[in-house]
């Protein structure tokens, strides 16, 4: 019998700029709330929160487990350890999602998608010996034989759920600085289709929104600390502007003292009004993915903004005080050495406040996996350099290493001693903080990664675009 449950996020595999943060994703958090709800007890393990501890799995009678593609092997050595030890396994999350029989190789189960629903459905399928055919989104082994249950349509009310049970999670949500970034999801779903993105075929190509009220009611039991700080994990918080006008409106009528910060895209620059109403609610930074100043770039990865809509973002949110995090891709087929160069040279004479530039990483689900799988262009198979902090296919204008000493340069140049100092004697303070934090993690990097920097070096020498990476990095096991 199932009563008790522990729910994994697994740690990452490498550094990025967000470590230090350690923010846990919301699918794990949520389904262990409802679960709650539904009387089990419940636990959530983010590991770059605390680590797992292998007597810990003792204590309950199924774990799930949440991955993206870089932390797949992680999930997978959790996993194998748990079923040596007789404890039943779900796997969950995007990767998954998209390559079910490879984890099926080790879980007992995989839920595709949104698993809500399907997730409760399947703890009352092993409690009460229903047919497991009749849970939704769910792949699993009959014998050698592996079934795909056919996928339930996605969650049209999403102020159905709960709002996440942060005091689930073990060890408890952790501070930086004295600040507790809470993270809140308003929205699901993508009307875009970015090659590189597997948004739309995780959530769908239609946008699905919480209610004004629903989000109103989620983040006023945060408005009590001043240091507490909304972080709205929405892949385009101002999809739509007139429910999010509404949202604003609210929050300055209520007087709320929150701050925060949201992802959006360049087009924002559309509506001084809703940026105006942003920054009066309490808007301390915005992310967006510029991607590319290669107007070449932006057509093939089907972005539907073009360099004008960034510069003219830019410009309107310094207006009105707002942070700027940029983040760039490098790596399309349409990007040169010098396309990189001038992606850098932009966010530099931009002034942007903080930067991204990563690497263009096909992940199970797009289309560009797709693409470079057809084209035999996939060199590294290890999902774990799946960070978009490794370049893992032959580009088309670069060698492997090229590419990827072309996003170390971009991190260099954007953080150098130079544009600290100036940060430092303009006095912007925060900036500057995170240009140090930026040069360190920078250098820390680049020591851990020495034997794949050292691999990318001899391919490039061998002058061998077939030659497949011979390299892997060490899981820790958990006995």
């Amino acid at each position: 019998m199932i009563n008790r449950i522990l729910f994994i996020e697994p740690k990452s595999p490498d550094l990025h700029i967000f470590s230090t943060f350690a923010l846990p994703r919301l699918g794990t958090i949520l389904l262990a709330t409802i679960a709650k709800e539904h009387g089990y007890e419940c636990r959530v393990l983010i590991e770059n929160i605390e680590e797992l501890n292998s007597e810990l799995l003792w204590e309950f009678d199924l774990v799930a487990i949440s991955t993206i593609t870089s932390t797949a092997p992680r999930a997978y050595a959790i996993a194998d350890y748990c079923r040596k030890i007789g404890i039943p396994v779900v796997l969950g999350g995007s990767h998954v999602t998209f390559c079910k029989d490879e984890a099926l190789e080790h879980a007992d189960f995989v839920i595709r998608g949104e698993g809500e629903k399907a997730f409760l459905k399947l703890v009352d399928a092993l409690n009460y010996d229903y047919s497991l055919n009749d849970v939704p989104n769910l792949s699993f082994k009959n014998g050698s034989e592996i079934i795909h249950n056919s996928t339930e349509e996605h969650i049209f009310n999403l102020d159905e759920l709960p709002h996440p049970d942060f005091t689930l999670i073990q060890g408890g949500m952790k501070n930086l600085n004295n600040t507790r970034i809470i993270p809140v999801q308003t929205s699901r779903g993508c009307p875009f289709d970015c090659t590189f993105c597997s948004v739309t075929t995780m959530f769908g190509h239609k946008y699905r929104f919480n209610s004004v009220e629903y989000v109103l009611e989620e983040i006023f039991e945060y408005n009590d600390d001043p240091n507490n700080f909304i972080f709205f994990y929405d892949d385009h918080f101002l999809a739509n502007r007139k429910r999010t006008k509404q949202l604003l409106e609210e929050m300055i009528r209520r007087k709320f003292r929150l701050k925060w910060s949201a992802q959006v895209r360049a087009d924002i620059s559309k509506d001084e009004e809703l940026i105006r109403l942003m920054k009066q609610a309490g808007c301390q930074t915005v992310f967006i993915g510029f991607e590319s100043t290669n107007p070449d770039s932006l057509l093939s990865m089907k972005k539907k903004q073009d360099v004008n809509d960034s510069i003219q973002a830019i410009y309107i949110l310094k207006k009105y005080k707002i942070a700027i995090h940029g983040m760039f891709v490098f790596g399309f087929d349409e990007d040169t050495a010098k396309s990189c160069n001038a992606t850098i040279k932009f966010a530099k004479r931009h002034k942007l406040s903080s930067v991204q530039f990563l690497l263009l990483t096909p992940f199970p689900g797009t289309s560009l996996y797709e693409k470079l799988i057809n084209e035999n262009r996939i060199l590294l198979n290890d999902w774990s350099f799946y960070d978009a902090h490794h370049v893992v296919f032959q580009p088309r204008n670069f060698s492997i290493l090229e590419l990827q000493l072309a996003q170390m340069k971009g991190h260099k140049k954007f953080y150098s001693q130079i544009q600290l100092m100036r940060r430092i004697f303009l006095l912007r303070i925060e900036e500057a903080v995170i240009n140090i934090y930026a040069r360190r993690l920078n250098r820390f990097w680049k020591k851990l990664n020495k034997p794949y920097l050292k691999l990318a070096n001899l391919v490039r020498n061998s002058k061998c675009f077939e030659i497949k990476f011979n390299i892997k990095k060490p899981v820790n096991i958990l006995e």
